[in-house]
């Protein structure tokens, strides 16, 4: 089939075919699939309006030659590669310098990478894309920066102990993860000075709640109180002197009720006496036993410990109204 070429791209004598997709050639290791790779394959994609991607992988055996090694295998990267939506086809084994036989052989019309110089450490040349920058078939994409491959790494590293105890805690052993016993035993202890610090912070953060809940209830029980206080100074006299009132008021009915009795004895003497005298009998004669009922049966009124108190609590009264008159 006959290609159409139009005017070539600014910056190169290449020319862009019109009746065709245009077959953009992108390649790296892409170790880790992350969405910084993935940006660069969406912008090589649409670096025309028409494009058919091939995306070249090199293996590991060069890989590890050039670069070194890799966390995920040759298989694993490619099939990453394969899951990528803008990627049409998928080249394994690619070289790691492009030269003329390679576009040749898969009809490769531009290569997409960033413009940042890529050291050619096969001795080939300066630069790994040098041929193609030099040949106008170079279309450049820009890189995400905060994400590459070598940072995920560095993240790991630097939680390293953390990610080992995680994966022995799933069941890996010292073997399976590369790690010797020293250094499973530095990552044990680790772990679980970590774990200590953890649990500090949490019994740290329950003493601080608790102290906080402690801290409401005195303040509430303080408020209370404050209340009560304030409430009984407020009503103190009032009570008192309810309390006085009623007192008052029994002892009042007491000794009417003791007024009575005696004014009422004391007639009924008189009239006695009256009729002894109108007979010609002396009073004084009365009986000593009617005398002597008449004085028990107003004794209990007259308590001598009961006076007492009385005029003590009257003394100290007085006592203290004098000062206040002071």
């Amino acid at each position: 089939m006959d290609n159409h070429h139009t005017a070539a791209p600014a910056g190169g004598s290449y020319p862009v075919p019109s009746d065709r997709p245009v077959r953009v050639y992108a390649d790296g290791i892409y170790d880790l699939f992350h969405f910084g790779h993935a940006r660069a394959l969406e912008q090589a994609k649409k670096s025309f309006p028409n494009t058919y991607l091939l995306v070249g992988c090199c293996n590991d055996e060069i890989t590890h030659k050039y670069k070194g090694k890799t966390v995920m295998t040759e298989d694993e990267r490619y099939e990453s590669l394969r899951h990528c939506k803008w990627v049409d086809e998928v080249i394994p084994d690619a070289p790691w310098v492009i030269n003329q036989e390679f576009l040749d052989k898969h009809k490769i019309d531009f290569v997409a990478h960033d413009s940042l110089p890529y050291a050619d450490v096969s001795g080939a040349g300066n630069d790994v894309y040098e041929f193609v920058k030099a040949v106008g078939r170079f279309k450049e994409t820009k890189r995400t920066e905060g994400i590459s491959t070598s940072d995920i790494i560095m993240r790991i590293v630097k939680d390293y102990n953390q990610y080992v105890m995680r994966n022995l805690d799933r069941g890996y052993s010292r073997k399976e993860l590369g790690v010797s016993y020293v250094k499973a035993c530095f990552c044990l202890a680790e772990e679980k000075r970590l774990r200590v610090n953890m649990r500090l912070k949490k019994l740290q953060e329950k003493v601080k709640e608790q102290q906080e809940r402690v801290g409401e209830k005195i303040q509430t029980v303080a408020k209370t109180a404050s209340m009560t206080r304030n409430e009984w100074v407020e009503n103190a006299d009032r009570w008192v002197a309810g309390f006085l009132e009623m007192f008052e008021e029994g002892c009042h009915k007491m000794g009417t009720a003791i007024r009575d009795r005696i004014q009422e004895r004391l007639r009924g003497q008189q009239m006695r006496d009256g009729y002894l005298l109108e007979n010609g009998k002396d009073g004084l004669d009365m009986d000593d036993d009617e005398d002597e009922e008449y004085y028990e049966e107003y004794e209990e009124y007259f308590d001598d410990d009961d006076d007492e108190e009385y005029y003590d609590e009257e003394h100290d009264d007085a006592k203290e109204e004098t000062e206040k008159k002071r």
